[in-house]
């Protein structure tokens, strides 16, 4: 289940779900949380930099994502 955008801090590690169509890879990614930009009382954007390892499987152009939907971001080591 999802956790509260609350639930993470900036220094974070965490993996996030990235899907093929816009990253051409599909699959659980990890990184550190940059910063928390909220979007409204209940919602915030997580943003996300991506491992070395992460960024050149999925290209190596994505250094930042940011992340929207809490079901696309857990806590790292959660499989």
């Amino acid at each position: 289940m999802p956790t509260a955008p609350d639930s993470y801090a900036p220094g974070q590690r965490v993996e996030i779900h990235l899907n093929a169509n816009t990253f051409g890879q599909e699959g659980w990614f990890a990184g550190v949380v940059v910063r928390i930009e909220p979007y409204s009382a209940h919602r915030s954007f997580i943003w996300v930099e991506l491992e070395e390892e992460a960024r050149a499987m999925v290209g190596g152009g994505v250094k930042l994502v940011s992340v929207f939907n809490l079901k696309n971001i857990r806590p790292a080591g959660r499989a």
